[in-house]
């Protein structure tokens, strides 16, 4: 049997997580050197650089309906980076990492509350399965609550926010514009806040080029673009449910790229997580229930 549009549109999502995942022990060991606020501010804008020959041959789909849709997009996408890499200075890694997840949940909830659908059983189960994954995967023997967490938890809100949005606008906007609108975006308020807030120095070795380069293309302005036009034919729920493999990917990574072994329940945790979006893809999850 041939994949449909939709199961195209959830592999190449698939693919952009699987990016993302691989990218971040390169991205961890960058901001050593340079802080996050310079890091996203230049990666941002050499993303929306690679985008400018093809902008040029779409300019003609540039509206102020799309510049204005661009920003608005590209505000929750800076504000998921922001909030995280705050928080990050307040709680653990294993903690944002799980809270960030929780998208997954989100989404769904703003599909709900839009939509007044509730998930068919078999999305709800794969959403059940992934969070459940995800704590697995995330979450050390404890879990308290501080600060940081609630800054990363307006993080995972901002994420679902901006997945539920592309979904919304995307099939009314060109893919090429809304990916590059965005990615300007988040690289001047990422300049702004670099500006404005204290950094520490600045050190442009090896390595962060080498994440610069990596992360600029592959993990922002292509995968941006992907998501932009892919959305047009998958729901910002499934879009939630595989962007929640990314701690999988990031786990397998930092296996082969810093030898960071993955405990059994690690293991059990990705599997679920894995499992959860299987169920999705697979049983006809599109379906939805109306509430009465």
């Amino acid at each position: 049997m041939r994949p449909n549009r939709s199961q195209w549109a959830d592999l190449s999502l698939l693919l952009v997580t699987l990016v993302w995942g691989s990218t971040f022990v390169v991205v961890k060991w960058a901001i050593q050197d340079l802080p996050p606020f310079p890091f996203l501010a230049i990666r941002f804008f050499l993303a929306f650089i690679s985008l400018l020959p093809f902008l040029w041959f779409q300019k003609n789909h540039l509206s102020k309906k799309s510049l204005l849709i661009g920003v608005a997009l590209g505000v929750f996408l800076f504000s998921g980076y922001a909030w995280q890499t705050v928080g990050l200075q307040y709680t653990t890694a294993s903690n944002a990492g799980f809270i960030t997840g929780l998208s997954v949940v989100f989404v769904p909830a703003l599909v709900t509350l839009t939509t007044h659908k509730l998930p068919s059983l078999s999305l709800f189960l794969g959403i059940l399965s992934a969070l459940v994954g995800l704590a697995l995967l995330s979450l050390g023997d404890r879990f308290q609550v501080n600060k940081g967490d609630i800054m990363v938890l307006v993080c995972a809100l901002s994420f679902a926010l901006h997945i539920f949005l592309v979904g919304r606008y995307a099939p009314q906007t060109n893919a090429t514009v809304l990916a590059s609108v965005q990615i300007l975006t988040v690289s001047v308020l990422s300049g702004i806040f670099s500006l404005l807030s204290p950094q520490p120095p600045m050190h442009f070795t090896s390595t962060v080029w080498l994440a610069i380069l990596v992360t600029a293309v592959p993990a922002t302005s292509l995968a941006f673009f992907v998501q932009t036009k892919m959305q047009q034919f998958t729901t910002p729920t499934h879009t939630a449910l595989i962007f929640s493999m990314e701690p999988v990917f990031s786990a397998i990574s930092a296996f082969f790229l810093a030898g960071e072994v993955l405990t059994l329940k690690g293991i059990i945790g990705a599997s679920l997580v894995l499992g959860g979006m299987l169920v999705a893809e697979f049983t006809g999850s599109e379906n939805e229930i109306p509430l009465e």
